[in-house]
């Protein structure tokens, strides 16, 4: 009976020594890669919101490292955190326009930096900032994107704001994508009812960098999938003149509710439904 104690405390111990060192070997681990390989050089990034991440954390490219995180701080007077990029020397053909997102590796593992290249054929050059930025994911946003549409990236360098008047919004909140061609080109940045009109005004912050839709185009309340999460669509007109900050969508559409969609169904019927003509009725 006196062993027994024994046995349990033996078997403690080696849980907690075991947890010990497969934390020790993480540790160890993670410093060996992002130790760093020789000369580099520094960029910038703005992140809204940078999760966990660390200094040193690794920036990688298709999954292969090519520099580490050398700062974080807090842009003062903003709600946005600098964080400064060495990136390898020899990595020096980045585009200026690439795309930087804060990751995570696995479930739970540590979080990094990944450059997705874009199409300019200027390479970013020592001192550079990369403009386009994408937060590290919340677990709420995580969720929003398997169900719905997804998020635009986090242009920090710069919006124009328009105006878009809707009948019926649906679920369509603060924050949704707002897409052209499938593609993010903004975010809804604020939703509410006008009390004399009787509609729903929604402000759309657009990307700087397009600034060529024609003032004449429509937009649109869609649905990612069957389920999913509502964004605005914008439909690109044939004006030669293109939308300004402040100004209005004058074409829109409105969300479909399930309910209207059966009720169109069963309004309409399917083609064996319709009822004969007049014509058809004589022999």
């Amino acid at each position: 009976m006196s062993q027994r104690p024994s046995y349990a405390v033996g078997t403690g111990l080696f849980i907690v020594l075991g947890f010990a060192t497969l934390g020790y070997l993480a540790t160890q681990t993670t410093s060996v890669v992002n130790t760093s390989r020789g000369p580099t050089y520094a960029v910038e990034a703005h992140f809204a919101n940078i999760g966990q991440l660390k200094v040193r954390a690794p920036v990688k490219v298709a999954g292969v490292r090519v520099g580490q995180v050398q700062s974080i701080t807090l842009d003062p007077g903003k709600e946005t955190a600098d964080v400064k990029l060495a990136i390898d020397q020899r990595y020096d053909k980045i585009p200026e326009d690439t795309v930087a997102t804060i990751f995570t590796s696995g479930l739970l593992g540590d979080q990094y930096v990944g450059l997705q290249y874009g199409n300019s054929k200027k390479a970013l050059a020592d001192g550079g900032t990369l403009s386009l930025t994408r937060p590290a994911q919340q677990l709420e946003e995580m969720l929003g994107k398997f169900f719905g549409a997804g998020g635009a990236a986090d242009n920090l360098s710069g919006s124009y704001t328009v105006k878009a008047r809707f009948t019926n919004i649906g679920a369509l909140s603060v924050g949704a994508p707002v897409k052209m061609a499938g593609v993010a080109i903004g975010s809804v940045k604020s939703v509410q009812a006008d009390p004399v009109k009787l509609d729903a005004e929604v402000s759309l912050s657009i990307d700087k960098k397009y600034s060529q839709i024609p003032d004449d185009s429509a937009a649109a309340v869609f649905t990612s999938g069957l389920i999913g999460t509502q964004y605005v669509a914008i439909q690109p007109g044939g004006s030669p003149d293109m939308l300004k900050d402040g100004d209005e969508l004058v074409l829109t559409q409105s969300a479909l509710q399930i309910e209207d969609l059966i009720g169109k169904f069963l309004v309409n019927g399917s083609p064996s439904d319709k009822k004969p003509a007049d014509g058809d009725n004589k022999h």
